[in-house]
């Protein structure tokens, strides 16, 4: 896909992402403004909006027309859920984020906690009105998203993750990690885009498939970018995961070996996405870009 092409398409689903958000999120000032301050504090805080422009651009693969905003919402919500809770003291403990005092720096921990609380219930109140009208649909979506934010795959990552190094450094326990930590919400924007798309159970599971690759090499990547660049670039603390002791591909297997795995990675994104009937150029770019990323 030409650069140019690539850059107006994505800056235009970056663009519907960002549209979607303010019409389908409480403002700052309604009551609780401060609750209504802190979840808009951590949403608006930018970001790459890949999850989001993930899910729209799956659905658009499929249906040119379809319109995956509320999935794409509900997907977003659930990624700042988890930033904010990640941030606390009680979890890694970083004041930065997206270039921005983390959540609980910019007010406070118990406002922060309710912040997430909040938008991890709001992300399953847009699947379930935006898509009343598609009650099939509707009930697809939350029991994806809600598999996916669960004790198994996000929820349980973290918590995995939090025993750091000293609990062991193994490659089972380090690909339970980064499956649920990263790819399961990577695979769910792709497989939820591809349902709101009408695309059928197979080529939703290979979405999901590709999704679940690109996840994992979205993480080395950030694992390799941890290492090298500055916090200005990455909009957080860099060194955090040795600081830490955190459990990372590049800590047990190295440098040159995790780039290897990246490129397998998105080789079977690739592959998975090629499989379908969608028009996935866009998409096949987009994991080649990812996978290059610098910050």
């Amino acid at each position: 896909m030409e650069s140019a092409a690539f850059a107006s398409r994505h800056g235009a689903l970056v663009s519907k992402a960002e549209e979607a958000l303010r019409r389908l999120t409480p403002p700052a000032d309604a009551r609780p403004a401060r609750l209504h301050a802190a979840m808009r504090h951590s949403l608006d805080a930018g970001g790459k909006r890949l999850r989001p422009v993930l899910c729209l651009a799956s659905a658009e693969a499929f249906d040119a027309k379809a319109d995956a905003s509320f999935a794409a919402v509900a997907l977003e919500c659930v990624h700042t859920y988890s930033l904010i809770h990640d941030d606390l003291p009680c979890m890694d403990d970083s004041d930065l984020r997206r270039g921005r005092p983390s959540c609980h720096k910019a007010f406070d921990e118990a406002t922060a906690l309710l912040a997430g609380d909040a938008l991890l219930a709001l992300a399953f109140e847009l699947l379930a009105t935006g898509y009343a009208d598609r009650p099939a649909l509707a009930a697809r979506l939350v029991q994806e998203l809600a598999r996916t934010a669960g004790s198994r795959l996000l929820v349980g990552g973290q918590a995995e993750d939090m025993g750091g190094l000293a609990a062991g450094a193994t490659d089972e326990r380090l690909d339970f990690i980064l499956a649920g930590k990263t790819a399961a919400m990577i695979g769910a924007s792709f497989a939820m885009g591809a349902m709101t798309g009408g695309a059928n159970e197979d080529d939703v599971g290979r979405f999901r498939r590709a999704g679940l690759a690109m996840g994992r090499a979205f993480q080395l990547v950030d694992d390799l970018l941890d290492l090298t660049a500055d916090a200005a670039s990455l909009g957080k603390p860099a060194g955090a995961d040795a600081v830490n002791g955190k459990l990372t591909h590049v800590g047990l297997h190295g440098e040159a070996a995790t780039r290897r795995l990246i490129g397998q990675l998105t080789a079977e994104a690739e592959a998975e996405l090629r499989e379908t009937r969608a028009d996935c150029a866009f998409l096949v770019e987009l994991a080649r870009r990812m996978s290059a990323r610098r910050n």
